[in-house]
């Protein structure tokens, strides 16, 4: 209903005083939301989770963790939003829905007695003050590329909005607080600068020697002792870490950790395998959210030197049409059969999105507009011990086109379809 306001109140106010008002009235929001459902926060531990590529992962395995170790647990993700064992699938399109929504959430999770809540906090949530009136206790930094540029402006000012957690737990009230920061990230020092008074634990890489990872899972060491994890990738290795990190500050052990990664399995849309009951399979299909260059080029590098056949869903409309040429040029690099296809347009014309990412392209490459047949393709074209690795979406629900459009969708549904239909053929191989 508020959107629907704001939109009609756009048509009659000009450009520059609506701009110009915009911050008050979402912090007015922010301010408000709380006040109605009686600043929730203060009564629950709140960590946020920030960053640029992991945010959603570590958000669930903390909460995982945080549950393994005896605590009812609420979280907010891209992929879903959960009190205890209730889970609702998150079809906002929005990895941080609106004030109202958060600060509502937050009530719920009291009434539903929980006693933590881990939200995952985008730049575009700070930007909107989504984060305001949220009392944390603490915040993990995962790492950070540019994403996001035209709607900020800049790097520095994405950074800038990502940096307002950690400004946000310099001032809550709560004792103790804790930041979890990843000191492989160049700027992991600058959130650590701006929360002095707040308890740093610092996590890398080398904490987890020795560590190996492989298509079908990973291992690393955590305290002397090996874990394992369905989890796959040098990333989910940080993202463990992360989270591990933070919720042995709040008491968690070890058993706790390897309890939940037990339980965790696999997380949908991240790196997620695609299985038919069909014995005839005999590649592998991932599905995967990687939506920027960087975590492009991990998601290939985590499926080894096998011959790789990607669906590159090319890039949202809209928004950050710099990094198309360099998503091209990370395919060109890594896969062995590309196919190009429509992902969420918008209002752009998708047929330019796809020419756009075709510039870092070298190689020959498919273009199929419908995003089902070019899946199909795909899997058609794969062979024995190739694996087919669809990105982009990860568990978006819906293909968003022009005019507001939306068409419900999911990645790993059709994958499965489409598999089934291909391992059932007489002639499959």
């Amino acid at each position: 209903m508020l959107d629907k306001i704001l939109h009609w109140i756009k048509k009659f106010i000009p450009r520059r005083l609506f701009a110009k008002a915009q911050p008050f009235y979402h912090y007015l929001l922010a301010w408000l939301g709380a006040v109605i459902y009686r600043f929730p926060a203060r009564r629950l531990k709140v960590i946020f989770v920030t960053g640029t590529k992991g945010k959603t992962s570590t958000t669930e395995i903390l909460s995982t963790i945080l549950t393994a170790a005896g605590h009812k647990v609420a979280s907010t993700s891209t992929l879903q939003f959960k009190i205890g064992d209730k889970i609702e699938r998150n079809l906002y399109k929005m990895s941080m829905p609106g004030r109202m929504f958060m600060q509502k959430f937050l009530r719920r999770a009291i009434s539903a007695g929980c006693d933590f809540a881990v939200l995952e906090g985008t730049s575009e949530g700070a930007k909107l003050f989504r984060h305001k009136f949220i009392d944390c206790d603490a915040l993990i930094f995962t790492n950070l590329s540019p994403e996001h540029l035209e709607s900020h402006g800049s790097f520095e000012k994405y950074l800038d909005a990502k940096l307002e957690y950690a400004r946000a737990l310099e001032k809550a009230k709560k004792t103790p607080r804790f930041l979890a920061v990843n000191s492989n990230d160049k700027k992991a020092k600058k959130f650590a600068e701006l929360a002095p008074s707040v308890k740093l634990l610092e996590f890398s890489l080398t904490q987890a020697e020795p560590w190996e990872t492989s298509a079908s899972g990973s291992k690393l060491t955590l305290a002397n002792e090996t874990l394992e994890t369905s989890l796959t990738g040098e990333f989910n290795i940080l993202n463990i870490l992360g989270a591990a990190t933070l919720a042995k500050a709040f008491g968690a052990t070890n058993e706790d950790i390897k309890k939940a990664l037990a339980e965790l399995g696999k997380i949908p849309g991240r790196m997620e395998k695609v299985v038919s009951d069909n014995s005839k399979q005999d590649f592998d299909v991932i599905v995967d959210y990687a939506h920027t260059a960087d975590s492009l080029a991990k998601a290939y590098e985590a499926l080894g030197n096998r011959r790789k056949i990607c669906v590159l869903g090319s890039c949202g409309g809209g928004r950050d049409k710099w990094k198309r040429p360099q998503m091209g040029q990370v395919a060109n690099d890594y896969c062995d059969y590309i196919v190009l296809t429509n992902e969420d347009p918008y209002d752009e014309d998708p047929e330019q999105i796809i020419q756009e990412v075709a510039q870092g392209i070298a190689k020959p490459y498919v273009k199929i507009l419908d995003r089902r047949e070019a899946i199909r393709a795909a899997l058609t074209e794969a062979k024995s011990g190739d694996v087919v690795i669809i990105t982009g979406k990860g568990t978006d629900p819906y293909i968003m086109g022009p005019n507001g459009k939306k068409t419900p969708w999911s990645d790993y549904e059709v994958a499965k379809e489409e598999l089934s239909a291909k391992l059932c053929r007489p002639n499959a191989d």
